[in-house]
C-alpha cells in the first residue's frame, strides 16, 4: 500500500503544510513515484501522479542553487517552492512567514543533511562545522524560531531525518555521526514538549539509500553499503518517505520520542 503524506489532513484540518528540506523527499513523500515491484533482488519503480485536490498547502524548501528543480516539483504538488541556504541566519525567520501564511504547520519534516566525509584525524575544521550547520543546528534554529512565533498547530508531526551512522557511527563520518546523534537525542527530547499540545517528534534513521549523493560514493564504499543488511540491497527514497509519512499520520500520535530504522536490518548497530 502507497502511503501519502496528503492523508495527514482532515476536514478540521485544511491547511495542513508539508515543509520538507529537500525536494526529492517532498516529491516522493507525496506520492507521486507510483507502484514499486521487486525483481531480481531490486526494487524498480513504477510511474505515478500525485493526487491534487486534498486541501494541503506545501512548502518546498532547497537551497537556491536547485530553484529550477524546486519549483518543478513544487508546482507538481500544487505547492510553494522557497529556495534558500537553511543556514542562512534569517531563513528561520522567512521559513515561519511562510508557515504563518497558511495558518501554521501540521506537519514539519528536516530532511536537508550534506556529508564532508574524512577520518578525524584529517578532517578541517570547516568540514566540521558546515556538516553540523547543515544537520544539526539548523534544526533546532528553525524548530526555536516556529516555536517562539507559535506556528506549529496543535498535533503538529515534527520528523528528523537522521541515520544509522548517528546509532552506530560510521568510519570517516565523524561529523556526520555526531549531528545524527545530536538529532536522535534532540527528538527524544522535544518529543516531551510537543506531546503538550498533542504533537509528536520523531526520528528516521536510514541505511544505506540509493541516492544521487551516495553515487558519489567510491565504487567499493557503496557496494559495502548495499550489501551490510539482511536484504543484501541499498533502499530508495519512497521506502524513508514511507516511514515518514507514517510518523505524520494523525493517528501516529502515540508514536512519540522515537527512531524508526529504515535499514534492512543492517548490521551495524544491531
Amino acid at each position: 500500500m502507497q502511503a501519502d503524506l496528503r492523508e495527514a489532513a482532515t476536514p478540521e484540518a485544511p491547511r495542513s503544510v508539508y515543509l520538507a528540506l529537500q525536494r526529492l523527499v517532498t516529491r516522493q513523500a507525496a506520492g507521486a513515484h507510483g507502484a514499486r515491484h521487486r525483481r531480481g533482488g531490486r526494487y524498480r519503480r513504477g510511474h505515478g501522479t500525485p493526487p491534487r485536490g486534498r486541501g494541503n498547502a506545501c512548502v518546498c524548501v532547497d537551497v537556491p542553487a536547485a530553484e529550477v528543480a524546486l519549483r518543478s516539483i513544487a508546482s507538481e504538488l500544487n505547492g510553494t517552492a522557497l529556495p534558500l541556504d537553511i543556514t542562512a541566519a534569517d531563513s528561520p525567520s522567512r521559513i515561519v512567514d511562510a508557515a504563518q501564511a497558511r495558518g501554521g504547520l501540521d506537519v514539519l519534516v528536516h530532511n536537508a543533511g550534506i556529508t564532508r566525509d574524512r577520518t578525524l584525524g584529517r578532517m578541517s575544521e570547516a568540514e566540521w562545522d558546515s556538516v553540523l550547520a547543515v544537520n544539526l543546528q539548523s534544526v533546532l534554529a528553525i524548530d526555536a524560531a516556529l516555536d517562539a512565533a507559535a506556528a506549529l498547530r496543535a498535533g503538529a508531526r515534527d520528523v528528523c531525518l537522521a541515520s544509522i551512522s548517528g546509532v552506530a557511527g560510521n568510519a570517516g563520518q565523524t561529523n556526520n555521526a555526531a549531528s545524527k546523534a545530536g538529532l536522535i537525542g534532540y527528538v527524544r527530547a522535544r518529543s516531551m514538549a510537543m506531546h503538550a499540545s498533542g504533537g509528536t517528534a520523531n526520528a528516521v534513521a536510514p541505511g544505506f539509500i540509493e541516492t544521487a549523493m551516495t553515487k558519489k560514493m567510491p565504487l567499493l564504499t557503496r557496494e559495502a553499503g548495499r550489501r551490510l543488511n539482511a536484504l543484501q540491497q541499498g533502499g530508495l527514497p519512497e521506502d524513508v518517505a514511507e516511514a515518514i509519512a507514517f510518523l505524520a499520520r494523525p493517528d501516529a500520535g502515540v508514536v512519540n520520542g522515537q527512531v524508526l530504522r529504515v535499514c534492512g536490518q543492517s548490521l551495524l548497530g544491531t
